[in-house]
């Protein structure tokens, strides 16, 4: 249980990342009230854990439907969050837990930025899609398992809320330089956390007999 917890609660801080939202919220809500940005700070996130419950909970529903195995799972997911762990290494954006360039501009041009870029792709970004289904499905259906899951993503949630509300402050004690060191040594953490995944996806699949 402690294992499951800890593997949790280490893949969302990496993979939401709570004070990597920071540098893009504050830049998202410039010029803004305090009472602007509250509001989206809370909406995003609420909106967020709704995308992010509701893969937990049909998302292995899903795959079954699809005729996906839980080992290609595995091993697609491995991949996904290696190249999430790279990009938070090198400080690089691709679009897998971050958003792109098309779609920065397109947010500058919205009022109401809690459903789109906040909640998805900043929180709820497919890396954070794929892996709550990836953990709940590592469960095997144990009850406890599932609740330790949800429960260690709906922990980070509030964190990330808190950081939202939190962000002229924290921006300004940790500065850029300490927001670059802690996504990086995260980065590290998710890399090898991918390779587990995709050597218990390989494993399971039966290809090396």
């Amino acid at each position: 249980m402690l294992e499951t917890a800890t593997v949790a609660m280490a893949t969302f801080f990496a993979l939401v990342g709570p004070v990597n939202l920071v540098t893009m919220f504050v830049a998202l809500t410039a010029g803004q009230s305090e009472e602007y940005r509250r509001s989206m700070a809370i909406r995003g996130t609420m909106i967020a854990a709704a995308i992010l419950v509701s893969f937990a909970l049909v998302g292995e529903y899903l795959l079954q439907g699809l005729g996906i195995s839980l080992a290609a799972l595995r091993t697609a997911g491995g991949i996904l969050l290696m190249l999430i762990g790279i990009e938070m290494v090198f400080a690089r954006t691709s679009g897998g837990t971050s958003t792109t360039e098309e779609e920065e501009r397109e947010a500058e041009t919205k009022t109401d930025i809690s459903v789109f870029p906040l909640a998805t792709p900043l929180i709820a970004g497919p890396g954070a899609m794929g892996s709550v289904i990836l953990l709940m499905a590592n469960t095997e259906g144990d009850l406890k398992l599932q609740f330790i899951v949800i429960a260690s993503l709906l922990a980070i949630l509030l964190l990330t809320l808190a950081s939202l509300l939190l962000a002229g402050r924290i921006q300004q004690i940790l500065g850029v330089t300490g927001m670059h060191v802690l996504s990086r040594i995260m980065g590290v953490l998710l890399s090898a956390l991918a390779v587990q995944f995709i050597f218990d996806g390989i494993k399971q699949s039966g290809l090396l007999g």
